[in-house]
């Protein structure tokens, strides 16, 4: 990594802790496990990050910036609620099946016995997804879809029901497609 530019290494580093990340047996990551993967000393690793809980935090910053960069583009798209909300959703359990390391930071299982201060800004996190589906599901109430006091209701059980995917994915070893049968179910909780 001696001539690899800097913003370049951290990049590596991240790619290596979210590859690591998708190990199913999920063990505790060491700093010194995560040099040895990138043939570096642990210094290195702390010249570009001050802990590993900024290696962390670059994880969850990736996952904010993608996850709300499409929500972003979905709510763009659509103009209907409900749509927006169903494809919310899915997009939410597809970002698992394309990131399967990182589903054990949305679930909070890499975060265990790490820095309290990951745990909050993944709840601030899940806060976030929740007020984004509760917009949706406003418009769709003005659309004639629902009623406004099931609003907030139906949002915090949509964010429960993809954690909820998310964590069997995750336990399964990444075997259970958390988006199998996604389509009928979300229906169902939209209905």
């Amino acid at each position: 990594m001696a001539s690899t530019p800097p913003g370049q290494r951290r990049l590596q580093i991240l790619q290596a802790l979210a590859a690591m990340l998708e190990q199913p047996k999920g063990e505790k990551i060491t700093t010194a496990a995560l040099a040895a993967r990138l043939t570096v000393s642990e210094a290195a690793l702390y010249r570009h990050f001050a802990s590993k809980a900024q290696m962390f935090e670059g994880l969850i910053e990736f996952i904010e910036s993608s996850v709300f960069g499409l929500i972003n583009q979905i709510t763009e798209k659509h103009d209907d609620g409900l749509s927006q909300t169903r494809d919310i959703v899915g997009m939410l359990l597809n970002f698992a099946i394309s990131n399967p390391g990182m589903t054990r930071v949305l679930i909070g299982d890499a975060l265990v016995n790490e820095d309290e201060r990951l745990q909050v800004r993944m709840n601030q996190f899940y806060d976030r997804v929740e007020l984004a589906l509760k917009q949706s599901l406003r418009v769709a109430v003005s659309e004639g879809h629902g009623k406004e006091n099931e609003v907030g209701p139906r949002a915090t059980m949509l964010v429960s029901f993809v954690i909820g995917r998310w964590h069997r994915y995750a336990k399964s070893g990444f075997k259970i497609n958390p988006s199998q049968d996604a389509a009928l179910q979300i229906a169902m909780l939209l209905g």
